[in-house]
């Protein structure tokens, strides 16, 4: 039987012998090749959708961040004198190949459809693992999901509108004697994608400290204990993403990484507490 077929909810912590049928190797395999065939059509329909939207992906989404009315850049103007930074100085990207006009509209139309549906892709890793959980360990799990996918929504969004026009304005402006710029639309779909998608990815970091928690691997107490370290590194980051040196752009990158190890902080104190109280740490 498959384990997204079996009635778990008849089954709680009290209930005495297994919870399912016993499954052999090669039907957990048969079932994980199930999610992942569900995971591919799912974003195969979204790539399409996103493919037939080629004005839109690459007039509004994919170039907005070298437009100089581009929200971002209209919000720092109104914060501070000192945020208000000279729009990019790209006006045009060149394509070097016959094919790679075609070739970058199915990469960019890719990584937007994975963004789309990463979180559909923890769902359903959910669903093949959840029916093997208790009922409270499955109700908890279930919130991992969620707040896995707003997580790296956030992080997308932050990079999105953040980091990557940030990053475009430093290296747009940043010139050479007697050189001119001449920018490959790839090469802008690389920086885009690597601003973005991995900042997605970052952004998970209170949901992996919650596991590695709940693995005894990591305390509380041991984030805390190495706070000025985690500081000293965020900063760095956010001097390297961050085209002015002055404090407040700084400011603007360093804060909501901060704010995701403080998160950590809170999310593995949280865990730590419930181990401890069922003896199940090693202090």
């Amino acid at each position: 039987m498959p384990l997204d077929q079996v009635n778990v909810d008849e089954w709680d912590e009290t209930t005495p012998g297994p919870r399912e049928k016993e499954m052999s190797f090669f039907d957990h395999i048969d079932e994980l090749r199930g999610h992942i065939i569900r995971s591919v059509f799912v974003l195969f329909i979204v790539f399409i959708g996103v493919f037939l939207m080629k004005d839109f992906v690459f007039s509004s989404l994919l170039f907005g961040p070298v437009r100089a009315d581009f929200i971002t850049f209209r919000l720092l103007c109104g914060f501070s004198e000192s945020t208000c930074f000279d729009p990019p100085s790209v006006t045009t990207f060149i394509v070097t190949g016959m094919s790679e006009a075609f070739i970058t509209h199915m990469s960019i139309s890719f990584w937007i459809s994975l963004a789309i549906v990463f979180p559909y892709f923890i769902w359903e890793a959910w669903r093949f693992i959840s029916p093997g959980l208790l009922a409270k360990e499955r109700s908890a799990a279930g919130n991992v999901v969620a707040v896995s996918g707003i997580l790296f929504f956030i992080g997308v969004l932050f990079g999105y509108y953040v980091v990557a026009p940030l990053a475009i304005v430093f290296l747009s402006n940043y010139g050479l004697p007697m050189t001119q710029g001449f920018y490959k639309i790839s090469d802008y779909i690389d920086l885009l994608v690597m601003m973005t998608i991995p900042l997605g990815i970052v952004f998970e970091l209170p949901v992996v400290i919650f596991f590695l928690t709940k693995m005894g691997i990591i305390t509380p107490t041991f984030l805390r204990e190495y706070r000025r370290y985690a500081v000293v590194i965020l900063m760095i980051i956010a001097a390297i993403v961050t085209p002015s040196p002055d404090a407040a752009s700084m400011l603007l990158v360093f804060s909501p990484l901060y704010g995701l190890y403080e998160i950590s902080i809170l999310v593995s104190a949280k865990e730590y507490r419930k181990l401890k109280a069922k003896g199940l740490t090693f202090d």
